[in-house]
């Protein structure tokens, strides 16, 4: 979303930098943003479709041949084993494409499969699932108003490197500065001493998986000391009484041992909150990616309502797109579902059509009926990025087959038969369709294609197109159907359905010209963007709800505070200490490697080696291990082998390590990411540890022990 000023002579990028006209990001740029132009000029990058050869190399093939192969294989193994024999999983780069997030949803619809899988289930699907349940709507998911608050509380979340997640905000170093200079106060609670915590004016260490003991206490000693004031919320807001009684158990002294912080330092935490003339709670991936990941994001939302500071401008606030995704899935009768299904080896629940990826291997390498023999994925490594990764890449090899739609060959694009290559970024246009309505102002920016992609290429919406009216061509009659359909959205593409999606939206034309409203042509005329707006409050009217009021005690969220007095204040923890694995593992995010593909650009990974556990000394002098070391460090699923790094950046009992690395794996075609291979911290991460309320993977927390190479 950020505005770039790109420089090129020719067909040849010059410099990328950032846009400083750009009224939302106002000059800032990220390491991504910098890398559009290795990945143009990647001699990795594919560009023609790829087959698998029976030797295991690959040939290159046309485009018409890889299309029919792909529809009649895929067909096959379901005419043979039933539809749901196929699988799809879709990658988190399809969200920030609109061309790919547009036509996927039709593609999806014609493989016929339930077995559908994304990477929601190992990210922020437990922040849906509140929304949905508390608001009505997956989509409705507020994000703090950080240029007018006045107290920023930030659990699990490391904003200074990644901009935001499910709150987008360019160049957040500045904004949190402009927070502490108008007399504001920014606090960070996380295991680790985050590049945003040594912004912050206070951060406190937490045990991980326990932010929900946390919440739990804080709402607790806002009813005990009579500091919940919801304002004009409580108009339309049901279950506060509810609430109350779900976390009367929840003192800081019951919570205090486990989570960490003085029982104290939590009543403080509460005091603060409640006495700030405006304040927002924020948690991403360390709160979602837990054991109680949605009971986590549901308690946030808590907070924010019962202090008052839900939907007011300095507060957790919602947005109001120019494409407006939240409106227009509400009028289709889009606004998401859970638990219509279950998973069928495991019996995990299904979110908006969607299966956990957690049990993806379970489903290709468990026989019976409905087991996965085809599978489809798109822009996702999902071997690096799902846990048990090293389950998943033999689960993924078993397949009779399989197709992908990526640039590289990497490490779960090598299992594929056919790997169909879309055209890079700076090739095609894009509208930020999704993070626009997680913005923290209104804005829109529309960013045109840079170069002409070469004759015999296809953009990603074209392949998609392509291969759903294939795969609906069953029979004479539906042939001809499809064929109809890819001519008529063939002339439909992305950017008349965007241009449809903003003159219909709130600033919209609403399809009469010349009037001011937002349009496509003005988008193009506004090449800085435009500016919409602050946030304003909009409840109750954007409520979804069957009542349109805030459901403040949903039964099914409620409920999961059981199991969490059993699980975290009991000792249950104990098995796993006694079987030497004392540690508890989790992620760390860096700034120029968020995601796998950063790893084959040359200026994203140079400099030293940043695939390292981090230990405390406490820790460390315990086990014998010193600085520089290389350790091992084990799971009840694998282990790995890397450098460690001595630091009081960890809380004792935790250690660190960053996602995304592990490209050593033969048959990868990445030649500056296999030299700068790393380790997969999703080779320790455990298929079996969910949180089970939603299905979202428990990436953090895992239960792991160290100790030096050869020990």
């Amino acid at each position: 979303m950020c505005g770039l000023a790109i420089e090129v002579d020719g067909d040849r990028v010059v410099t990328i930098r950032g846009d400083r006209e750009d009224p939302f990001s106002r000059g800032h740029i990220c390491p991504k943003a910098a890398a559009l132009q290795d990945i143009h000029e990647d001699p990795d990058r594919l560009r023609h479709p790829l087959r698998r050869r029976p030797d295991g190399g690959h040939e290159r093939i046309g485009w018409d041949e890889a299309f029919a192969e792909v529809a009649t294989r895929l067909r096959a193994i379901q005419d043979r084993h039933g539809r749901n024999a196929v699988g799809a999983y879709i990658g988190n780069p399809t969200v920030h494409n609109y061309g790919s997030l547009l036509f996927a949803v039709p593609f999806l619809k014609a493989l016929r499969t339930r077995n559908q899988y994304s990477a929601t289930s190992v990210d922020q699907l437990p922040h849906h699932l509140a929304g949905l349940e508390m608001f009505g709507h997956l989509l409705l998911l507020p994000v703090p108003d950080l240029d007018r608050t006045d107290h920023l509380l930030i659990l699990g979340a490391n904003p200074a490197v990644s901009n935001g997640s499910l709150m987008s905000a360019p160049g957040v170093a500045k904004r949190l500065a402009a927070i502490r200079a108008r007399g504001g106060k920014v606090v960070v609670i996380d295991p680790r001493r985050t590049e945003t915590a040594r912004l912050a004016d206070c951060h406190h260490f937490i045990r991980p998986g326990t932010d929900v003991l946390l919440l739990a206490a804080m709402l607790h000693t806002l009813f005990a000391e009579r500091l919940a004031a919801p304002g004009r919320l409580a108009a339309f807001t049901d279950g506060l009484d509810a609430v109350e009684a779900a976390v009367a158990g929840f003192t800081p002294e019951r919570v205090a041992s486990a989570t960490g912080l003085a029982a104290e330092a939590i009543r403080g935490l509460a005091r603060e909150l409640a006495a700030a003339r405006s304040a927002a709670v924020y948690g991403r991936v360390g709160v979602s990616l837990q054991e109680f990941g949605a009971a986590s994001a549901w308690l946030i939302n808590v907070l924010n309502v019962v202090t008052g500071n839900l939907d007011r401008p300095g507060g957790a606030m919602f947005t109001r797109p120019a494409f407006d995704v939240v409106e227009l899935g509400a009028r289709l009768g889009q606004r998401g579902h859970f638990a219509r299904g279950r998973s069928r080896v495991r019996g995990l629940p299904e979110f908006n059509g969607e299966y956990p990826v957690a049990t993806l291997a379970d489903e290709i390498l468990t026989p019976g009926d409905g087991q996965i023999r085809g599978m489809v994925t798109m822009a996702g490594n999902p071997v690096l990025s799902t846990p048990n990764g090293r389950q998943l890449d033999a689960a993924f090899a078993s397949l009779e087959f399989m197709v992908s739609i990526d640039l590289y060959l990497n490490e779960t694009t090598r299992h594929a038969h056919i790997i169909l290559p879309p055209t890079s970024a700076l090739e095609h246009d894009n509208y930020d369709v999704a993070l626009h309505a997680l913005a923290i102002r209104n804005t829109a920016k529309y960013s045109p294609q840079l170069f002409t992609p070469a004759p015999d290429t296809r953009h990603d919406w074209q392949i998609l197109l392509e291969l759903t009216t294939r795969l609906e061509a069953r029979g004479p009659v539906a042939a001809l159907l499809g064929q109809a359909k890819r001519a008529v959205f063939g002339r439909l593409p992305p950017h008349r359905i965007l241009d449809l999606g903003l003159r219909l939206g709130p600033y919209g034309a609403k399809l009469r010209p010349g009037r001011g409203g937002l349009s496509l042509r003005r988008l193009r005329d506004e090449v800085h963007g435009v500016d919409l707006g602050p946030l304003e409050p909009c409840l109750p009217a954007r409520l979804y709800t069957e009542a349109r009021r805030i459901a403040l005690a949903p039964a099914l969220l409620v409920g999961d505070l059981e199991r969490v007095r059993a699980r975290l204040l009991g000792d249950a923890g104990a098995a796993e200490a006694e079987a030497g694995y004392d540690l508890r593992l989790i992620g760390r995010r860096q700034l120029r490697s968020n995601n796998s593909w950063m790893h084959n650009s040359p200026r994203l990974v140079k400099g030293p080696p940043r695939c390292t556990v981090l230990l405390h000394p406490d820790d460390a002098a315990r086990r014998g291990i010193v600085a520089g070391q290389r350790v091992t460090v084990r799971s009840r699923v694998g282990s790995i082998e890397l450098p460690v790094e001595l630091t009081d950046e960890v809380m004792p009992g935790v250690v660190s390590v960053p996602h995304g690395w592990g490209h050593d794996r033969p048959g990868v075609a990445l030649a500056t990411a296999r030299a700068h291979a790393g380790v997969s911290v999703n080779d320790l991460t455990d298929e079996t540890l969910l949180d089970a309320l939603s299905g979202n993977a428990a990436l953090n927390g895992v239960p792991v022990r160290v100790e030096a190479v050869g020990a």
